[in-house]
């Protein structure tokens, strides 16, 4: 009889990403699992080298850890950004690369949501001044130091038409909003349904990102971007960092270019302590979560599902949710 497979071996970099309480099911088929909570840059390639499946969500896989991984057949991404992973080699080298989708599509739009209804109701500010002392100062039964605004008849810029764009566009409508989503930069072709990028920076009473972090999003609002915006909206940001100039964010906030901004993503994450953010963590418009808007327990217990059906699947010959050979 021939000799059965050697299992293959699993190595998770960085399981501390996902919810200690999340349950991964087993993986169907023999292996080995080696789980390290988190991974540094310099950890990588060792940890790799033996691997024929790599799990991982934020750690970097560079050319170089890759390149030291001569049997390595799948790296399974427990989330749906990619730009960790250097998708060029994966192609060249054969390396199946599989992501998650869909799994966000309330979770990311109700976070959305939240920062909006935190903002134009000025939530925090009021909260923090009610701790301060506030109500007693003055001395009757509300006080109206921060503005208050309604949802309804605004204009909401979606920039990002995939899933969790529709979502928030869905939830908007819902709240009677005007909803536009913004064509690409520089793009004036894309039809009736798309509204010209300008156009939606200028009419827009609140800006929504849901797009990927690419070469040609980078910095896609910056300096030039807010002062264009007339409307001095709200801007959301629960996609990724670097969507936005920090530096320009900050100017522009704090010189009333726009009337606030609700951030779960930074460039660098965790922040550092000379973030350009750390400058406005206490501006009463500002409010800053830490990339927790995918975090909801059902969103993180349907990412944790997928993840291993996606593994199981390239295991079984039919890989799903691939983007490395495309």
């Amino acid at each position: 009889m021939p000799n059965a497979p050697a299992p293959l071996k699993v190595v998770f970099l960085d399981r501390a990403t996902i919810s200690p309480q999340t349950v991964l099911k087993a993986l169907p088929f023999p292996h080995s699992l080696e789980v390290f909570q988190n991974t540094p840059a310099e950890s990588v390639a060792v940890r790799i080298a033996n691997a024929d499946i790599v799990i991982v969500n934020k750690v970097r896989l560079t050319r170089s850890d890759l390149e030291q991984a001569k049997h390595l057949k799948m790296i399974a991404i427990a989330a749906t950004g990619t730009d960790n992973v250097d998708l060029t080699t994966c192609r060249e080298r054969g390396i199946v690369v599989s992501n998650i989708r869909n799994y966000a599509t309330h979770t990311v739009p109700e976070h959305t949501f939240a920062l909006i209804f935190a903002l134009r109701r000025s939530l925090v500010a009021y909260r923090d001044a009610v701790s301060a002392g506030r109500w007693l100062e003055a001395n009757q039964f509300c006080f109206f130091d921060f503005p208050i605004r309604d949802l309804s008849g605004t204009t909401l810029g979606i920039i990002g038409d995939g899933a969790l764009g529709r979502a928030v566009a869905d939830i908007g409508r819902a709240l009677g909003l005007r909803v536009l989503f913004s064509a690409y930069k520089g793009r004036a072709d894309m039809g009736p349904l798309y509204t010209p990028f300008q156009e939606m920076l200028e009419t827009s009473d609140i800006i929504s990102l849901h797009c990927p972090l690419t070469p040609a999003t980078r910095d896609l609002i910056g300096k030039a971007e807010f002062l264009q915006m007339k409307r001095k909206p709200l801007l959301i940001n629960t996609a990724r960092g670097g969507l936005v100039n920090e530096t320009a964010l900050v100017a522009a906030l704090k010189s009333g270019m726009i009337s606030g901004a609700g951030f779960d993503v930074v460039t660098q994450e965790p922040m550092p302590l000379d973030h350009p953010f750390q400058e406005i963590l206490s501006h009463p418009g500002f409010v800053l979560t830490p990339h927790v808007a995918w975090a909801s327990d059902e969103a993180i217990q349907a990412l944790a599902d997928q993840l291993i059906d996606n593994i199981a699947a390239f295991q079984a010959g039919n890989p799903g949710h691939v983007v490395s050979l495309a």
